[in-house]
């Protein structure tokens, strides 16, 4: 209680005052302590209440520590994280790893024959409890083989995509000079690991990474997984996860001035809680959120799963919290997103051994798992947004809202890009929207029918806005939706966005 009351004071007083002496605090303390136990029981929470002391005399001087400086990369970065983000495999060290925690584990090597057929039937469980309507599954993935089958199947995956998230938030200078970084539900450490090799690629950057897990097996494996790939002299400090649900979470040793808070595949696990309660979890941890922070949200792109990221999406912005990407809100409506199926894919990665080893059966397709699909939401409380596109005046360009109204006729449309391509060779379609349409809405582009003036829409990136000239309006009632059918006279352009960075 009294160190409780100790640090609530510190925090009340840092926030009143630029610097002020330890031996203040003394005065509102019930219990009386000396300015040598105040500070021994202050050093361990400095960094994260954002804080640095310094020795003046018998007392000690407080003062809040600098905001650290975005981070942007440097040309020779650039290069270097193109080439690493063309890598198709973990470091072999970390797939070694791995190998040699099962072997362990198990008690006999991980390619013997009954080794692999439990961790197909592992394997086979979690898929089959994951297809189950959201509020039948259990995904624990918490003890004995189902742990050893996330590693296998699922951590490969995770561990790559992490690597193009981590690029983005780079790219856009997100990151921090000394970044404080909290994952919340780590599991076997799939974010940390990702985030000390990712911090390869920069020349001087730094950050500490805290982490939340309530398996005892998960942190068994993460701590196996750090202590094999540990880096001598590393630019990032892996700490020991707190063990503790966090749907439960008391206030505890955990950073209070986080840069970057990590929801990854884990939000989704709490499908039997109403979206109301998922976001008061969020908010919760919000509070513990530096300023000028971001949180991170990933989840599978499974159509329920990402619907559902949407829908807490929302609820958050209604909280107040401004979502940074992907959304574009362009018409500065909030959206319907009961139907927003929308995900952003990566290249796909190799097999690693022992997927290889697992596919040698009669279903090798079963326990193969190398294609990266995945939604995200990246959200802050500064307001700031990745992409505010300027629409010019004299555009004329109909709301998605309006799309009802015009069925049968041609129109314009200023929309993001929301999806990769979902259809085929003969016919391209793609999930278009401006932040204002209560029903689906799709690009329809024939191959036959692109052009110079039309090619943007299948060139362009998730999330670009784009103005779509001359489209003629169709409703779909298979699917309940609208097609936008893009021909040889649509054009297709660009819209100039407003990105700060810093």
């Amino acid at each position: 209680m009294a160190e409780k009351q100790f640090l609530s004071t510190v925090k009340y007083v840092a926030g009143t005052k630029p610097a002020f002496q330890l031996s203040e605090i003394a005065a509102y303390l019930d219990e009386p302590m000396t300015i040598g136990q105040m500070n021994a029981m202050l050093q361990p929470h400095l960094p994260g209440l954002g804080l640095v002391i310094q020795e003046t005399g018998e007392d000690y001087t407080i003062s809040r520590l600098k905001p650290s400086l975005p981070y942007i990369l440097n040309t020779a970065e650039e290069k270097r994280l193109k080439a690493y983000l063309s890598l198709d495999t973990m470091p072999s060290v970390l797939e070694a790893a791995i190998e040699q925690y099962i072997t362990r584990k198990t008690g006999k090597d991980w390619s013997d024959p009954i080794i692999l057929e439990r961790l197909r039937r592992a394997i086979v469980a979690q898929k089959d409890d994951y297809w189950k309507p959201t509020d039948k599954r259990s995904l624990q993935y918490t003890k004995g083989y189902s742990v050893l089958g996330y590693l296998v199947y699922h951590f490969p995956v995770y561990f790559m995509q992490a690597r193009h998230l981590l690029a983005q938030l780079a790219r856009d200078g997100l990151l921090k000079q000394q970044m404080t970084i909290l994952d919340l539900g780590t599991g076997p450490g799939v974010m940390p690991l990702a985030i000390e090799d990712f911090w390869l690629c920069l020349d001087s950057a730094r950050a500490t990474v805290c982490s939340v897990e309530r398996s005892k097996e998960h942190i068994e494996a993460f701590e196996a997984l750090t202590r094999s790939v540990a880096i001598q002299d590393s630019q990032v400090k892996i700490e020991s996860p707190k063990e503790a649900d966090i749907t439960s979470l008391r206030d505890g040793p955990l950073p209070d001035s986080v840069d970057l808070m990590i929801f990854s595949n884990v939000l989704n696990e709490l499908a039997g809680l109403p979206v109301a309660v998922r976001a008061d979890i969020v908010m919760k941890y919000a509070e513990r959120l530096a300023p000028d922070g971001t949180i991170l949200i990933i989840e599978p792109a499974e159509e329920a799963t990402s619907t559902g990221l949407r829908i807490l999406s929302l609820a958050l912005k209604k909280r107040g919290l401004s979502i940074y990407a992907p959304c574009t809100f362009i018409w500065g409506t909030n959206c319907t997103p009961d139907r927003c199926w929308s995900f952003q894919t990566a290249p796909s990665i190799r097999p690693t051994r022992i997927m290889n080893s697992l596919a040698g059966c009669n279903e090798p397709f079963r326990y193969v798992n190398t294609d990266i699909k995945y939604s995200y939401v990246m959200l802050r409380k500064d307001g700031r947004v990745r992409t505010s596109c300027h629409i010019q005046k004299d555009t004329r360009a109909l709301r998605l809202s309006k799309i009802h109204l015009n069925v049968g006729k041609r129109i314009n449309v200023v929309a993001a890009k929301m999806s990769e391509d979902l259809g085929d060779a003969e016919t391209h379609l793609f999930r278009l929207c401006d932040g204002s349409a209560e029903k689906p809405v799709y690009a329809v582009l024939p191959a036959f029918h692109i052009m110079p003036s039309n090619r943007e829409l299948g060139s362009s990136p998730y999330g670009a806005v784009l103005e779509l000239r001359n489209v003629l309006v169709r409703y779909n009632p298979a699917h309940d939706a609208y097609n936008l059918l893009v021909s040889r006279d649509t054009h297709i352009i660009p819209i100039p966005v407003r990105r700060k960075i810093g």
